[in-house]
């Protein structure tokens, strides 16, 4: 089974055992506007996220549109694996973060 946070920087976070994937939400995506570019971070690289990156989503550097299109879906941008998952119980959960993009 898998759980989603959020942070205030308009990151979702969604754990899966011991891997989590992380992507930006809709809420940032549409804010952004059309995305035409996207920078990911190589494997084994660590993250502010609190992880080492696992892989990378290559498909958004042929096709960057799928964050604007799907970005809690397939447009997710990195996995990895966090070095503390107590920190992801941190974070907010869909209702908490509805309620932060509401106080924008």
């Amino acid at each position: 089974m898998s759980e989603v946070r959020y942070t205030d920087q308009h990151e979702w976070i969604r754990l899966e055992g011991e891997e989590a994937t992380v992507g930006i939400t809709k809420y940032a995506a549409e804010s952004l506007g059309d995305v035409v570019f996207v920078e990911l971070p190589a494997s084994g690289k660590a993250v502010t996220a609190g992880g080492t990156v696992t892989s990378a989503n290559s498909a958004l550097e042929k096709e960057p549109s799928k964050v604007n299109e799907d970005p809690e879906g397939e447009g997710w941008f990195f996995k990895l694996k966090l070095s503390d998952k107590s920190e992801f119980a941190k974070l907010m959960d869909k209702d908490a973060y509805a309620k932060f993009v509401d106080s924008l």
